[in-house]
């Protein structure tokens, strides 16, 4: 019967469920438990599998490649993406920007969010290529789909008509959807130097200032010291 049970398992998909019966059997034994009491600890092991799996799934998507952790990073946690909030981080370059933007999305992750982390030329480059082999639409909506997106290293090059007409497009059709992290060297009133104008450059501020945090760092850059 057990070979049948372990079938049936592995056609319902119940993977965990099926690698552990006979070992969950056999502790039933010594501590004399109910058939309830086997069904809920073999379901409790396929859910804790599943939440483990998801996890992972979520750090492969997000295009990290690193886990960066704060100890006792405690002075944010992701209730911002549950409110669907943006955060702006601005500051000098080697302050930390994009290692504090890499930590939130990397929380993110293993609370099973899902996470997409990007630079900013990237993705403009991405969008315009589907642009052009006309599927851009569904790049559009890889941008769109996260629950958090987090896009790195803005103001560094500019992006043209094309490629600020995109980004406003992706930033548009998140706003009040979903969560935006935008790390960048320039305050506000400079980011006319990264748009193709001063209005787009204000459409896409108002939107992420709506409904953020906007957390200005400052200090020397860390890169400079370690020098």
């Amino acid at each position: 019967m057990i070979e049948s049970i372990i079938l049936k398992f592995k056609l319902l998909r119940l993977k965990t469920c099926a690698n552990n019966i006979l070992e969950v059997t056999e502790l039933a034994k010594q501590k004399n438990w109910s058939a309830l009491q086997i069904t809920e600890h073999l379901l409790d092991l396929e859910l804790e599998a599943r939440e483990k799996n998801r996890i992972a799934l979520r750090f492969k998507q997000s295009k990290l490649f690193e886990k960066p952790t704060i100890d006792q990073f405690d002075f944010m946690d992701l209730e911002f993406i549950q409110q669907k909030k943006d955060i702006i981080l601005i500051g000098n370059p080697g302050v930390g920007k994009s290692f504090l933007a890499k930590c939130i999305a990397y929380a993110a992750t293993q609370a099973s969010v899902k996470v997409l982390f990007t630079t900013t030329m990237d993705m403009i480059n991405h969008l315009i290529a589907a642009e052009a082999d006309h599927s851009l639409l569904k790049k559009l909506h890889y941008y769109q789909s996260p629950a958090l997106l987090a896009v790195d290293e803005i103001g560094y090059l500019p992006l043209g008509t094309q490629g600020s007409n995109l980004f406003f497009q992706v930033i548009s059709a998140r706003h009040e959807k979903s969560s935006t992290i935008i790390t960048s060297n320039l305050p506000f009133a400079e980011w006319g130097k990264i748009f193709d104008s001063t209005t787009v450059a204000t459409a896409i501020a108002d939107r992420l200032v709506y409904n953020s945090e906007v957390l200005i760092m400052e200090g020397e850059s860390y890169r400079k010291r370690t020098k």
